[in-house]
């Protein structure tokens, strides 16, 4: 699986620790991390929690990444801006509890972290923990178990439903604000990394043209 770690500027700082943490838990399991940003305070490319709701759904819709992680001070700014756009099914996860339902009984692709929130002794270890129940089973297995069919069918009804009541991603794109979109896919990591993993060509293409 391929995860995108995006981070907004209130908690830009904590880029490193997130990014590392995540590494050293789900590379060993065969993931691949790829940093977004913000890379630091002094990231010259600034992202707002909305802009990481927009980029998180650049990257899943066009085929980027398979799954994204990000947050913001309280998790819920970033958690409200992934879902206001189509393809993105995105959980509040404050535990590994929290995790491990999210990932088997909703079977989401992005999630959203509180990073200043509760954030102080232990962190690092809550991360680690929540990465591993998040990403070490894969996802939609059900929990219990024997209700995997009917939360199956209920993801499956979710994204239905959001595929009825959202626009394409590429139809979003050419109706957002220009410069807000060219500020969003601004940064390094994004030049570094969504190019040469995008399999949707239409979005890769008219992102080219913006970015110019």
């Amino acid at each position: 699986m391929r995860i995108a770690l995006i981070n907004e500027i209130s908690q830009s700082a904590k880029n490193e620790l997130i990014h590392s943490t995540l590494k050293n838990t789900v590379e060993p399991m065969g993931h691949e991390v790829f940093n977004y940003g913000m890379r630091g305070a002094d990231d010259p490319n600034p992202l707002t929690y909305v802009q990481n709701g927009l980029l998180a759904a650049i990257l899943l819709n066009a085929g980027a990444v398979d799954y994204v992680v990000t947050g913001c001070g309280s998790g819920q700014g970033a958690l409200l801006a992934c879902n206001a756009f189509p393809g993105v099914v995105c959980g509040s996860i404050v535990d590994p509890t929290d995790a491990y339902l999210f990932a088997h009984v909703n079977d989401g692709n992005a999630i959203s972290l509180p990073l200043a929130k509760g954030f102080g002794f232990g962190a690092e270890l809550n991360l680690q923990f929540i990465f591993e129940k998040l990403f070490m089973e894969g996802s939609g297995k059900g929990y219990p178990r024997e209700k995997v069919v009917p939360q199956q069918q209920n993801v499956s009804i979710l994204n239905e439903i959001k595929k009825i009541t959202q626009r394409d991603m590429l139809t979003v794109l050419k109706n957002l604000d220009q410069d807000f979109l060219r500020e969003t896919i601004g940064g390094s990591g994004f030049h570094s990394h969504f190019f040469e993993n995008c399999r949707d060509e239409k979005i890769a293409d008219y992102l080219k043209n913006i970015a110019q």
